[in-house]
């Protein structure tokens, strides 16, 4: 069968089924009514499901090339994804376009002890990780809150999490990549090596991208030693302000905790009837705290944690903490697992929708208080918790008329830079944000990265609506 675009034929969708099966087996591709209806959308509240036309599962690198060379001969709209899991609806595709699923590339394919490194394929979830790198000792440190999110959707929006502030996330995480180009050319990027001065970096280039330079198929991970003993420290503070003073203190400490969190009364309160979690903290302190910090320490020798917890206890106690409540085993557990879980609390409490603005870790405390002032003053409500360690905010919109929302965004998006940052810490422009960033970011440097864009995709067909919205305007049979 010959399919001649050039000459402005249009192949019917069952000749691009026989054509994208042929590549995948018949088993691994789906097409129209038969593809299942997770795979139109993510865990984005904002965004009404897509509808593609094709699903194809493939098995490799080169299964991966080849259905992408066919989807840009015919301008399919390509749109890669891993469990789901995102919140911007940078998953979502084009309706009537190609899903390109990443599910059965799921092998670890070597724990590499010597030189502390993981290399895998895109579609390993978290918790698959976790597991194989705990026997070996070691462990992935990006934590971005659901294990069953896959290495390769981490890479694609530049996951981050609650370990963020002493390990980093995934950019400082991932040393070398496997990737196909829109031309159906297979590329690698860094590898086993610490650092490369050797042209551009396109492994950190394409961390982030969404999807919309390449389709990450393999992935080369930083590993640490795993230390096997930890404590997480919980503090209610009267004011957010107190919380905020506390951080940089206890950064500068020395302490180095691995987790840094702020939480607010409601989200606290939300968490913990979503977790059925009880923490003990008497009726009379809960009362009275606005906020809680979240603190978790680590060490390799049990003597010498038990030292820093009692030290940072002090350090709390100095800096207006009302308690001090040290967790211990599977309390400490249930806290962080119920933290990990806010989107859902925030899902389940009815929020409209869940955005991560990234701010200089100083101004969160004024970021916090305008939020709230814009929030209200629109009839809304805005709460949640952060990465405070690193000035990650994540906040649950409750606004439930879409223009006023929108308005609502738009101010606090545009409050997050005036203080010195961005619009996304972590969860990616996806589809929900494109809008916003458009308006919001220099004009000089959105014009940049669409320039790479077209360097990289000449035909607009990877994930074509993310970054910068319906820009590649393709058409799927």
């Amino acid at each position: 069968m010959t399919l001649r675009n050039d000459e402005g034929i249009a192949p019917s969708r069952q000749a691009v089924a026989g054509l994208l099966a042929a590549i995948v087996g018949d088993a691994n591709l789906l097409a129209g009514e038969a593809v299942p209806p997770d795979y139109a959308h993510d865990e984005a509240l904002s965004t009404v499901p897509h509808e593609p036309g094709y699903l194809a599962k493939p098995e490799n690198a080169e299964e991966v090339a080849a259905l992408i060379k066919t989807a840009a001969a015919y301008r399919i709209p390509v749109t890669s994804r891993g469990s789901g899991t995102g919140l911007s609806a940078g998953a979502r595709p084009r309706q009537g376009g190609l899903v390109i699923s990443l599910e059965r590339m799921n092998r670890i394919l070597e724990i590499d002890v010597a030189n502390h490194v993981a290399v895998v394929q895109p579609g390993v979830t978290l918790a698959e990780l976790g597991e194989r790198t705990a026997a070996a000792g070691l462990g992935y440190t990006v934590h971005p809150g659901e294990l069953s999110a896959t290495i390769g959707g981490n890479v694609g929006t530049n996951a981050g999490g609650m370990r963020a502030v002493k390990y980093g996330v995934t950019r400082q995480n991932v040393i070398g990549l496997q990737a196909v180009l829109a031309s159906g050319d297979i590329i690698r990027t860094g590898g086993k090596i610490s650092k490369v001065s050797t042209g551009y970096d396109l492994t950190q280039l394409l961390i982030g991208s969404e999807g919309t330079l390449a389709v990450t198929t393999e992935i080369t991970l930083k590993l640490h030693p795993a230390l096997a003993h930890n404590a997480t420290v919980l503090a209610p503070f009267a004011t957010l302000d107190q919380v905020m003073t506390a951080v940089p203190r206890i950064i500068a400490s020395g302490l180095e905790p691995h987790i840094l969190e702020y939480l607010d009364r409601q989200t606290l309160t939300a968490i913990g009837q979503y977790q059925n979690l009880g923490l003990g903290i008497p009726p009379a302190v809960a009362q009275r705290a606005q906020a809680y910090l979240v603190v978790a320490l680590e060490n390799r020798i049990d003597q010498r944690l038990d030292s820093d917890v009692e030290e940072l206890c002090g350090l709390l106690d100095d800096l207006g903490a009302a308690e001090t409540y040290v967790l211990e085993g599977g309390s400490a557990r249930k806290l962080i697992a119920a933290r990990e879980m806010a989107f859902w609390a925030a899902k389940a409490a009815g929020a409209d929708d869940v955005i991560d603005v990234i701010v200089p870790r100083v101004a969160m405390a004024q970021f916090l208080q305008r939020t709230d002032e814009i929030a209200h003053a629109h009839g809304a409500a805005a709460v949640g918790c952060g990465h405070v360690g690193d000035g990650n905010v994540h906040l649950g919109i409750f606004c439930e008329e879409a223009t006023k929302r929108r308005h609502l965004l738009a101010e606090i998006f545009s409050l997050g830079m005036e203080l010195g940052g961005a619009i996304s810490g972590e969860h990616g422009l996806g589809q929900t944000k494109t809008d916003f960033f458009a308006e919001l970011e220099d004009p000089v440097k959105i014009g940049l990265m669409r320039r790479i864009k077209e360097c990289f995709d000449p035909a607009g067909v990877l994930n074509p609506d993310g970054v910068f919205g319906e820009r590649f305007q393709v058409r799927a049979p």
